[in-house]
């Protein structure tokens, strides 16, 4: 073996082949697809980058390999080796993990690789997967999340910002309300502090033109004698322009409250106004669910009521159809029995007769005795002498209840049981003689 010099050969006797080291590079892609750990049909297409390993046993092992092939042909075979490697890393990967970490797939390929290129004498220089691809839009999904959430976000954001922009809107037609409120204030102040300099201007105007007018009177009341009269005269127009300034005041101070009022009124109007009727709507609203929710309860407790209704109904119907057929058995049974069952209800049921009869003296506490003995009888013994009359009473209360006599009852049941087929006694034959 030989690298990178030359050599004699001696013809007939020794041959020479030549074994290319240097680096070769082919796509690996296999034609079928490739299942994932999730069981994804993906298809990937990679490039890998191979050598012969520069140590003699390497290039002896290639050469044993290799020489004798078509570049073609070598490609071929090393091509089958890739393809088969990457189906099996594939099949332990998901496609998160094949499409996220395409490093780590080139690293496992070379680890993977390595055992049996070097058995070939080869070596994995770099693997690198150059797309990823499948027919179920698998992979066009896995994004799908990331492009919701940004659209989501920017949506967000894009809201907020209106948000911002609406509310630094309303800062500014409030602040731009506020400065415009406190311009007309500070306008109807200056036009009411214009009114009175201009009410005080005119005041001292007059005051000074009735002093000028008051010294001409005086001087023509000298003059004419008439000092009294002008002085009068001059004093009522003093009060009369007092009177007029006074007036004048008076109606900007109510120009000045009628506009306060007017502001008063609107923020009244801006502000209890609109409450209330949000109040009005919100308690309509209230009273409109609370309407609907007792129809609901009224509707739920009249289906349980009818509900329940129906099942008592049918409860009663059962109970007096049973009670129905148990007397149409009395009824059966009384018939058959003739006047031997009327005699057993009627001594079967003197016992509870008698027992009624008795039972008000059980709920006596305590007796007290009164009694003289004329009749032969006393104390205790008139007591139960007198629960003896009550019981011998029995049949004589029944005869008047039903109109039948015991003693016929009773003649009717002998005759019956009279009638009745006696049982057969057994005959006593004599013995015959021997």
């Amino acid at each position: 073996v030989y690298c990178g010099r030359g050599a004699l050969i001696f013809p007939m006797v020794q041959t020479c082949r030549d074994l290319s080291l240097e680096l070769m590079s082919f796509d690996v892609a296999p034609q079928q697809n490739l299942y994932t750990k999730q069981g994804v049909a993906v298809t990937v297409e990679a490039v890998a980058q191979i050598k012969v390993k520069s140590d003699k046993e390497s290039i002896l092992t290639a050469a044993e390999q290799f020489l004798s092939k078509e570049p073609n042909q070598r490609e071929g075979l090393i091509r089958l080796v890739m393809e088969g490697h990457l189906r099996g890393i594939i099949g332990q990967l998901t496609v998160e993990q094949i499409v996220k970490e395409p490093e780590m797939v080139g690293d496992r390929m070379r680890s993977t690789c390595a055992d049996d290129m070097s058995k070939m004498g080869l070596e994995v220089v770099s693997f690198t997967i150059k797309e990823v691809r499948d027919k179920n839009e698998y992979i066009t999904n896995m994004g799908r999340p990331d492009v919701a959430r940004i659209k989501r976000d920017a949506e967000v954001a894009t809201a907020e910002a209106e948000r911002d922009i609406a509310i630094k809107r309303a800062e500014a037609q409030r602040a731009a309300a506020v400065a415009k409120a406190m311009a007309d204030q500070e306008r109807v102040a200056a036009e009411t502090a214009s009114l009175a300099k201009q009410a005080e201007a005119q005041r001292d105007l007059d005051i000074k033109k009735a002093a000028f007018l008051e010294a001409t009177k005086k001087a023509q009341a000298q003059a004419d004698k008439a000092y009294e009269i002008a002085t009068n005269v001059q004093q009522q127009q003093v009060i009369a322009e007092a009177v007029k300034v006074q007036q004048v005041e008076r109606e900007a101070q109510v120009k000045v409250q009628e506009a306060e009022i007017a502001r008063r009124e609107r923020e009244l109007i801006a502000t209890v106004l609109k409450q209330a009727e949000i109040e009005r709507q919100r308690i309509e609203t209230l009273a409109s669910a609370e309407r609907q929710r007792l129809m609901v309860e009224a509707e739920g407790r009249a289906a349980s009521i009818r509900a329940q209704g129906e099942a008592e109904a049918e409860i009663i119907f059962k109970k007096g159809e049973a009670e129905a057929k148990a007397m149409n058995v009395k009824a059966e049974a009384f018939q058959e029995y003739n006047q031997a069952a009327v005699v057993d209800k009627l001594i079967s049921g003197l016992p509870d007769v008698v027992r009624a009869l008795s039972e008000p003296l059980s709920k006596v506490d305590k007796v007290t005795i009164v009694s003289t003995g004329g009749d032969g009888a006393a104390g205790a013994y008139k007591l139960t002498g007198d629960v003896t009359k009550i019981a011998a009473q029995v049949p004589a209360l029944f005869e008047a209840l039903s109109g039948m006599q015991v003693s016929d009852l009773l003649s009717k049941v002998r005759l019956i049981g009279d009638k009745a087929p006696k049982p057969e006694q057994p005959s006593l034959a004599a013995p015959k003689k021997q």
